[in-house]
């Protein structure tokens, strides 16, 4: 991934920050770097312990570490016979978190198996994001790592593991599966949303930087400064969507178990799944294709999956799954006799994700009050922006509410009233970007 060093370590700063102030029970975070391919070299970003005195955050990576700069390659701490077993090794490998809840036994603690030492209560989440976001039409090209027998892992997943987090945990209040897992693990979801978008706005900007050097060199600093508050604004943005997202999720499950004689998205998308499979390695259909029909029903898995506003639903529809059907009716005859059916299913498909937001159907809900099935869609079918900040408040209190039920809300609930802090700096944010462009328009730069 293309992120300079300066950005990337405030945004794992500004992640940690958050875990650490949602998670009371967490001690210390650290955030590592995997990268680039195949060398997977990991590297320490940043840490931050919690002064126990205090509560302040204290930066800084002082202990010895293998995985400090220049930190080690992917050929130095895989799993081999004869090698000490890492739970980096698994976290990059699977693609799956690894929590030590009994150092005692933690079959991946080096200090254990080194020095029969316990470690820490500890959870290490990967950071993943979807290979064909980072490395778009060239993502089949990729050449993949290998494990100790010489097989490339990765080779069959859509995601890729950019960076790892480390959080540790007072003794006895860490558990698999518990809910501080939970909470880390959609943060990381948000962390990768926020790599991704650092990485695809370094990689515009590359073809610019030589002339923007040269015009705007005396501002530097101002844009500096303005690039790291765009960040922050950022990660606080992506992340509140993030939860609503959530409760959008949760408001539609409510409709499928109200009403489930109507079709949902899930069950159609499950539906052309299956024609596409019944189907593609027949006699009718070209080897050729192959790929196409994989790519179709992972797309069409994901969109399943996704909690997205409906309006960005469509577009799924419209930009990804709907072209690609119509080059198999093209370019196949061997789904023309369902060819109709395909073809209404995609309509119903787009009707189907409006459904959350059917106000007849909301008032089916019997089990829940009036008020709760009035607020509840509003909030849950909002695109929470700059000019909504007031409705930040509004968010928390409704979660509040006696009649929600839905799961870890009050970790819901913390995760947001830490991120109020972050949205508050918007003021200043237009602030400095107002002087910039005077001072650009005028062609005189201020340094205050």
């Amino acid at each position: 991934m293309i992120i300079g060093d300066g950005v990337l370590e405030q945004t794992c700063k500004d992640m940690i920050e958050t875990i650490l102030l949602c998670l009371s029970n967490a001690t210390k975070g650290t955030i590592y770097r995997i990268g680039p391919m195949p060398e997977l070299r990991t590297v320490r970003v940043t840490s931050g312990a919690r002064d126990q005195a205090s509560g302040q955050i204290l930066w800084g990576i002082n202990e010895f570490s293998d995985y400090n700069h220049p930190g080690k390659c992917w050929e130095d701490y895989k799993d081999k016979p004869g090698r000490l077993l890492e739970a980096m090794a698994w976290c990059v490998e699977k693609g799956k978190s690894w929590t030590s809840d009994d150092p005692n036994q933690d079959g991946r603690s080096v200090r254990k198996q080194l020095a029969n030492e316990a470690e820490d209560y500890h959870h290490m989440e990967p950071v993943l994001i979807n290979r064909t976001y980072l490395y778009g039409d060239h993502a089949a090209e990729l050449q993949f790592p290998v494990d100790y027998r010489g097989q490339p892992i990765w080779k069959e997943c859509q995601n890729l593991v950019v960076a790892v987090i480390k959080i540790h945990f007072k003794k006895d209040c860490i558990k698999k599966g518990d809910n501080s897992t939970k909470v880390i693990k959609k943060l990381s979801r948000t962390l990768g949303t926020q790599l991704l978008s650092l990485h695809i706005r370094e990689t515009l900007s590359e073809a610019q930087q030589e002339l923007a050097r040269q015009r705007l060199q005396s501002c530097n600093v101002l844009a500096h400064e303005l690039r790291n508050t765009l960040i922050k604004l950022g990660f606080a943005f992506s992340a509140i969507n993030a939860e609503l997202s959530f409760l959008r999720e949760q408001w539609e499950s409510e409709i499928s178990l109200a009403c489930p004689e109507i079709e949902n998205k899930i069950v159609i998308l499950d539906r052309l799944s299956k024609l596409v499979e019944a189907n593609c390695s027949g006699e009718r259909c070209p080897a050729g294709l192959a790929g196409l029909c994989e790519k179709l029903i992972a797309e069409q898995a994901e969109l399943s999956d996704a909690a997205l506003m409906p309006a960005i639903g469509e577009k799924w529809v419209d930009n990804k799954i709907a072209p690609k059907w119509q080059e198999l009716l093209l370019e196949s005859d061997a789904w023309e006799e369902s060819r109709e059916e395909i073809g209404s299913l995609l309509e119903r498909l787009k009707i189907s994700l409006w459904l959350g937001t059917n106000e007849k159907l909301a008032h089916r809900l019997a089990h829940l009050p009036d008020d709760l099935k009035a607020v509840w869609p509003k909030l849950a079918y909002m695109e929470f922006t700059v000019d909504k900040l007031t409705e930040l408040e509004r968010i928390i209190k409704f979660l509040d509410h006696p009649d929600l039920k839905i799961p870890h809300k009050q970790q819901t609930k913390k995760i947001l009233t830490s991120l109020k802090a972050l949205v508050e700096i918007i003021p200043e944010m237009e602030e400095k970007t107002n002087r910039i462009i005077f001072s650009l328009r005028n062609g005189s730069f201020e340094k205050n």
